[in-house]
């Protein structure tokens, strides 16, 4: 059995509008100089709270940031202008792993368990995951906690487990577990930025990502030397 673990935001879900937005929004409610866009999008993969602290300053307001831009989040996906779709291809390359007996799907994201059931809910995916590993269960990315529990919870050793991220953080948090590192070229962080922090491969595209799992999935299972 072979384990495959998806980063969410940035690599299943394009959720750039409502984060910039959100963001802004909360940065503004506190009185403080929102970040660029790039920026913003930068610290996508932490959990909130260090999400604020690499953006504010340790000396920021962090829990009533924290609490402001979850509030925030809420209104802001009343909005259809915030709407948060998969990117081209993630339904179908989940479908047709989900469909393979040798192979657990699993998430390891710095989204809450409340905005992953939202996500599963919106697109039918319950039951599709064995794991689901968030910011409200481990450390924050790029420790490999979330990969670890992943792991411990399937059954499935590090050389028979692949993450694949958007972020430097996702690749990160792999390379330290000891896993391979899949990075993804449409999220929200430059590729440059994903081979430095230790990406094994990289892909353009979920066909092309399903390709390289294909070829990942059918290697021979052997034991770690």
């Amino acid at each position: 059995m072979k384990l495959v673990l998806f980063d969410v935001d940035g690599t299943l879900v394009d959720s750039q509008s409502i984060i910039v937005a959100a963001q802004q929004t909360t940065f503004a409610a506190h009185g403080l100089e929102p970040p660029s866009r790039e920026r913003a999008l930068s610290i996508v993969g932490l959990s909130l709270a260090e999400a604020f602290v690499a953006l504010a300053g340790p000396k920021a307001p962090i829990a009533n940031l924290v609490a402001t831009y979850k509030d925030v989040s809420v209104t802001l996906r009343r909005d259809p202008a915030h709407a948060e779709p998969l990117f081209p291809g993630a339904a179908e390359c989940i479908e047709t792993l989900h469909r393979r007996e040798d192979v657990l799907l699993g998430v390891a994201t710095g989204n809450s368990q409340r905005g992953v059931a939202r996500i599963l809910d919106n697109f039918g995916w319950h039951g599709v995951f064995a794991s689901i590993q968030t910011a409200d269960d481990a450390p924050s990315k790029p420790h490999p906690a979330m990969i670890l529990q992943a792991m411990r919870e399937t059954g499935v050793a590090p050389h028979e487990t692949v993450m694949v991220g958007d972020s430097s953080f996702d690749m990160a948090m792999a390379r330290a577990a000891g896993v391979l590192a899949i990075g993804v070229s449409w999220g929200f962080q430059p590729v440059s930025a994903l081979i430095e922090a230790g990406a094994g491969l990289i892909v353009n595209s979920y066909a092309e990502l399903e390709g390289t799992l294909q070829e990942f999935l059918d290697r021979p299972s052997q034991r770690s030397a």
